[in-house]
């Protein structure tokens, strides 16, 4: 590991060296073109008519950002937190609007992902370089999407053949940096008459560091060896446009690979995940336009012991999806989708499950029309019938106002639901829980926005309430940590404030962000776990000539690590430097340099996080 200040240093100049020897360039002139989000109403729409909170990124701000994976690229972005067991490929907990991490609803292209025992999406193993877009809506999302929308949706968008030409884009990476950390990357994509297509791979290599600290309770780990991670994925899309506005569309990502981490049962885990998919759109009439997508999920590992090197546990989950959306257009100002979903769940293990499969079957209706020229509102229902609970119903409804100077008023109302789990219902020994009901919300969001031409802001304000909330309940007569079941014994309330704002001056692009928390566990006024109550971020770039350069600071407050609230895990804050050389229209060198001032943070208690580190790559596109 890199610990030099001259590094330091060399970063600073590349850095600011420009605003000492450049003269002041002329301001750059925004492009005026509307911001479009899909996941918002599941159809595409300008984010300017949406109540909804939301955030994107699309690949050129990943590559602006040098994010080396998906938690990298979340980290800082309002409303959203972050922690990790380590470095990279360790397990990532996406916290959104305070919620618990399984209460974010994943997409890939439209496909619900992630693990049918855990209920958690495994971000650390989703390959960065093979992602076009990914898109964060705040907020509850039930009644879109049904089960685990209660903190929001974050949709992943795989490579596609953007603006294709006849003759194929080639793009090409590759680097390395501290803990002798490794990235090759590749795609080609092209067009030929009415068709696209795009293939990429991708390998990440890392020797790592050590995850965790020696830990003296119970089950405590000593094992001071470097936790490296190794993923390799590959992304397969392609699509016809025919002449009557018909479109089809294949589409395939696929990651498999090796973590290493701290354990006293296992220590080491092999992965494959995997998402494969169809789609078909068609104008039936004018006015309506129809979609099928068919779509399959694989998340399997197999963990293995320490020092044996036995396999310790095998789970291999699978989802079948199947969606039917209907876009209708019913005037200017009004437009209605609906739609039905149905997802298979099924598991194969080496551990016994009670059951192994259940289905849940959705259908749904969203409204959004403008009303007086500045009034714009949305409204969607939905009715899921699950079978391991039965019948649950959902609703939203959203209003905003445009006003003439560019100031919007907002107010969100929704209730959503999250469906036990695998592990939650069906997991042997007793522990598994038959009579669990879902974990139930219901939220309140208000707000003003602002489109100026200096730049956007945001401010907005929001309460929720979540009932039966699931959580293991020990016995008391033992003191075996492992004697109990889960129950629905917890109920919380989240109160928070998110502002940002975004501006451009003297050719300077900032965005500063700020959230403000206060998740209770209501019945014993503890915060809830994990949870930092203050963050704020800051993110600011700039292009001279052929020198790009930018920087990131990253603030959190306190958290603590358990429900009890007895171990507190520190605030902290970091800087990140990064610089791009641009050689010609081909080729340009990039650097990154994170934890700048080489702080000794966690946001797990007792798990490391990476010193000062740096990453160097070349990149080319024809």
């Amino acid at each position: 590991m890199l610990k030099t200040l001259p590094l330091a240093t060399l970063f600073v100049c590349a850095s600011f060296s420009p605003i000492l020897f450049a003269a002041q360039s002329a301001e750059q002139t925004p492009e005026n073109l509307p911001e479009m989000v899909v996941t918002a109403t599941r159809s595409e729409i300008d984010k300017q008519s949406l109540s909804t909170a939301a955030t994107v990124y699309t690949r050129a701000d990943i590559e602006r950002l040098q994010a080396k994976s998906i938690p990298d690229l979340l980290r800082g972005s309002t409303g959203v937190d972050i922690t990790q067991t380590g470095g990279y490929g360790q397990l990532s907990s996406v916290f959104m609007r305070g919620t618990n991490s399984s209460h974010v609803l994943v997409l890939i292209d439209g496909i619900k992902v992630g693990s049918v025992t855990a209920g958690l999406t495994q971000f650390e193993f989703l390959p960065i370089d093979q992602i076009e877009r990914v898109e964060i809506i705040r907020g509850p999302q039930s009644s879109l999407y049904g089960s685990e929308a209660i903190g929001g949706v974050i949709q992943i968008f795989t490579r596609k053949a953007k603006n294709a030409t006849q003759t194929p884009k080639v793009t090409l990476d590759a680097g390395g940096g501290s803990y002798y950390t490794s990235k090759t990357a590749g795609t080609v994509s092209g067009k030929i008459n009415n068709s696209w297509y795009n293939i990429g791979a991708s390998h990440f290599d890392t020797a790592g560091f050590n995850a965790k600290q020696p830990d003296s309770s119970q089950y405590g780990v000593n094992q001071p060896d470097k936790d490296g991670f190794q993923n390799t994925g590959v992304n397969a899309r392609a699509g016809h446009h025919f002449n009557n506005n018909a479109d089809i569309e294949a589409f395939f990502i696929h990651s498999e690979g090796t973590t290493h981490f701290d354990g006293s049962f296992q220590d080491k885990t092999n992965f494959i995940n995997q998402t494969v998919g169809t789609e078909g759109s068609i104008d039936v009439m004018q006015h309506w336009r129809s979609t099928l997508r068919l779509g399959q999920t694989l998340d399997q590992t197999d963990s293995f012991a320490p020092m044996t090197n036995k396999l310790a546990s095998r789970f291999d989950t699978t989802r079948w999806n199947a969606s039917w959306l209907n876009q209708l257009h019913l005037s200017d100002n009004h437009q209605f989708t609906t739609g039905a979903d149905y997802r298979f769940d099924e598991i194969d293990s080496d551990t016994q499950f009670v059951k192994s499969s259940r289905y849940d079957v959705g259908v749904f209706g969203e409204l959004h029309s403008r009303l007086f020229d500045n009034h714009l509102i949305n409204a969607s229902v939905r009715f899921d019938n699950n079978e391991s609970f039965g019948n649950y119903v959902t609703g939203s409804a959203g209003w905003r106002y445009n006003w003439d100077y560019g100031i919007s008023l907002l107010a969100n109302f929704g209730n959503a639901f999250k469906a036990p789990t695998f592990n939650d219902l069906y997991y042997p020994f007793g522990m598994g829980n038959l009579n669990l009901k879902p974990e139930e919300s219901t939220s309140f969001e208000s707000g003003l926005v602002g489109n100026h031409a200096w730049g956007n802001w945001e401010l907005r304000a929001y309460h929720t309430n979540i009932d039966n909330l699931i959580a293991w309940k020990p016995m008391p007569t033992t003191d075996d940590p492992w004697a109990g079941m889960v129950e629905n014994v917890n109920k919380a309330q989240i109160d928070g404030i998110e502002a940002e704002i975004g501006t451009q001056i003297m050719g300077w692009q900032g965005k500063l962000t700020g959230n403000l928390l206060n998740p209770q566990d209501r019945k014993t006024n503890h915060r809830l776990a994990r949870r930092a109550d203050k963050t704020l971020s800051f993110d600011v770039s700039r292009s001279f000539d052929k020198i790009d350069v930018g920087g990131a600071i990253l603030a959190q407050g306190y958290r603590f690590d358990d429900a009890g609230n007895q171990t507190r895990v520190g605030g902290y804050a970091t800087v990140d430097l990064r610089s791009a050389y641009h050689f010609n229209q081909n080729w340009m060198l990039s650097a990154k340099l994170g934890n700048l001032l080489d702080k000794n943070y966690h946001t797990v208690n007792g798990y490391n996080t990476a010193d000062r580190n740096f990453f160097l790559s070349i990149h080319y596109t024809n």
